[in-house]
């Protein structure tokens, strides 16, 4: 089971993979496991495509992953989260998508970071695709983020601020209050 946990959120191509990614580098004793990851593997079985190629190739198979990961949780709505809990140690989960899976980590007292970008920025790093669906428009109106991180700039921008986040983060653990 999961000791501590930080859970990013925010629309495609923000950037919660990039923000996952330094935290990653600068709080090593965190390991990265997606609830998309969870979605990718279980697509992957069904297909027979090597997760490798899903995760290259994101955007052909967006729609199919989405479509897989609503059917799960219209099975159990704690279907994906029941599988990333269940890892050891000290976790980032960089894709908190919908109220559920939110409140399902609040309750685990976990470090909850929203990742912003307009949608032209976000227009520009990739396709958009499924832009209305729940998984994109859930936690619109969720404000009670610990940290917030806009994306709107350069990579150097979002790496000093999210090298400070790291900082911040070290201390709030040291506080015992995540």
């Amino acid at each position: 089971m999961a000791e501590k946990i930080i859970i990013l959120s925010g629309k495609q191509y923000s950037g919660k993979d990039t923000v996952a990614k330094i935290l990653l580098e600068n709080l090593t004793n965190f390991h990265r496991i997606g609830l998309g990851d969870a979605i990718k593997l279980e697509y992957s079985e069904k297909t027979g495509l090597p997760f490798e190629e899903i995760e290259k190739n994101k955007h052909l198979y967006r729609q199919d992953l989405i479509n897989l990961g609503n059917k799960r949780r219209s099975e159990d709505k704690d279907y994906w989260i029941k599988k990333v809990i269940a890892q050891e140690g000290n976790i980032i989960v960089p894709d908190v998508r919908v109220k559920r899976e939110l409140e399902f980590f609040k309750a685990e007292n976990a470090f909850k970071i929203r990742v912003d970008a307009s949608r032209e920025t976000r227009a520009l790093r990739g396709k958009l695709v499924g832009e209305n669906d729940v998984t994109e428009i859930d936690l619109d109106d969720v404000s009670d983020w610990d940290y917030v991180i806009s994306n709107n700039s350069t990579y150097e921008n979002l790496q000093a601020e999210s090298v400070n986040l790291a900082n911040i983060i070290k201390d709030v653990m040291s506080l015992g209050n995540i």
